[in-house]
This record gives structure tokens, C-alpha cells and sequence, in this order.
């Protein structure tokens, strides 16, 4: 999992309460470093929610990142014309 907060002082007290690492994470396409969130990398576990919550933070799961896949292709060109 990984808790997304706007603040480095509650990023680091998320960390320290649930043992996860700080890092800073980067938005697609932001380019001012000043704008980037804080991230905390955490394990599942109890009260992750409720703990990121009370220091104004967001999760991420791996249902919410991107498919990975590739996307399938077509097999034979398409026709418009008869």
C-alpha cells in the first residue's frame, strides 16, 4: 500500500506508527518539486486507514494502480473499403 500526504511531518508520523518508509513521490506531469506529495510505503495491516486518515493522507492499493498488461492488438489490418 502507499499513503500519499501533503505535509513531510505526517508522513513521518505515519511512518514511525506503522514502520513504513518516507519517500517523495512525483505526479505525472508536475514539474515543481515544491508540489509533490510526501509517500509512505506500508504494509496491509490494521488501522491503515484509519491512520492515514487522521494525518489528512490517501491510499493507494493495488486495485487503484494501472494495469500493467499490454493492451491487445488486432491480428489483421482493418478494412473500410469493399
Amino acid at each position: 500500500m502507499i499513503a500519499y500526504f501533503w505535509e513531510r511531518d505526517d508522513a513521518a508520523a505515519v511512518a514511525e506508527r506503522l514502520g513504513g518508509e518516507v519517500l517523495r513521490g512525483r505526479f505525472h506531469g508536475e514539474d515543481d518539486d515544491e508540489d509533490h506529495p510526501w509517500v509512505v510505503e506500508l504494509t496491509a495491516g490494521q488501522d491503515v486507514e484509519r491512520v492515514v486518515a487522521e494525518h489528512d493522507g490517501w491510499l493507494e492499493t493495488a486495485a487503484d494502480a494501472p494495469s500493467t498488461a499490454p493492451v491487445p492488438l488486432p491480428q489483421e489490418p482493418k478494412r473500410f473499403k469493399k
